[in-house]
């Protein structure tokens, strides 16, 4: 099969939440790869400064931020760094998530729904509410929110990760509506089974049939080198053989 030409984003700024780990470790050393400046986020300062360090050792871009997706103050700070440092951001990945404890909905902990909903929706509306205006003030971007094919259909015992989903697939729809005329494509990747220790319900599969992180990472690339006329708004992506 001939490779496609090489695309740089060279003078991109990307942002990647949860970036140190699975995923958005995949997403991150993609688009560093791609020439971006990448900048991720975790809670785990140190952690994720140390992946950052990783990136640069091998002479891509890239810069560790400690960030609460969760805290509305921790975000601002994230935005407000991001604007002095930068000035300009062209692609935000929304991919920081939990998956919450297998169980029954009746059973679940009250606490337990609440971090699953401020986790994977409300984080990424604050850092939508952070960055959005930078993109609005450069007249483009990429904003991709990694969702899940739970968002798609039902997911007994897992019902509150799959509501959350469902809910950022409906949010990722409104908001790519408000925001296609100021040049800023918004779109949703919905993965199957991924082969990261994410979740609990990555029991019992077989992994060698499961997704890797790096399946979802091109799915970001070929969103973000996209013809200007062309808007691909949502990706789901199936393991070829049933986990």
């Amino acid at each position: 099969m001939e490779k496609t030409d090489f695309v740089s984003l060279s003078g991109s700024v990307a942002v990647v939440t949860g970036g140190g780990r699975g995923i958005g470790h995949a997403i991150a050393d993609k688009l560093a790869g791609m020439d971006a400046t990448v900048v991720l986020t975790s809670r785990d300062e140190a952690f994720v400064q140390q992946v950052a360090g990783d990136l640069t050792s091998r002479g891509r871009r890239a810069e560790g931020v400690a960030c609460d997706v969760t805290d509305l103050a921790s975000v601002e700070a994230l935005g407000e760094h991001l604007r002095k440092n930068y000035g300009h951001v062209d692609i935000l990945v929304n991919n920081a998530g939990i998956g919450g404890p297998s169980g029954l909905l009746h059973e679940l902990a009250p606490d337990d729904w609440e971090a699953i909903f401020n986790t994977n929706l409300r984080g990424a509306y604050y850092m939508m509410r952070a960055v959005v205006p930078l993109m609005i003030a450069a007249g483009a971007g990429h904003i991709i929110n990694i969702s899940s094919l739970a968002g798609k259909n039902p997911l007994p015992r897992g019902a509150a990760y799959s509501a959350s989903k469902w809910g950022l697939n409906g949010l990722s729809y409104g908001v790519a509506e408000e925001l296609r005329s100021q040049n800023i494509r918004v779109s949703v990747i919905c993965p199957g089974s991924v082969d990261t220790d994410f979740g609990p319900r990555r029991h019992g599969k077989d992994t060698q049939r499961m997704l890797k992180p790096d399946d979802v990472a091109h799915a970001v690339a070929m969103l973000v080198t996209q013809e200007p006329q062309s808007f691909i708004s949502e990706v789901l992506i199936r393991p070829t053989q049933k986990p």
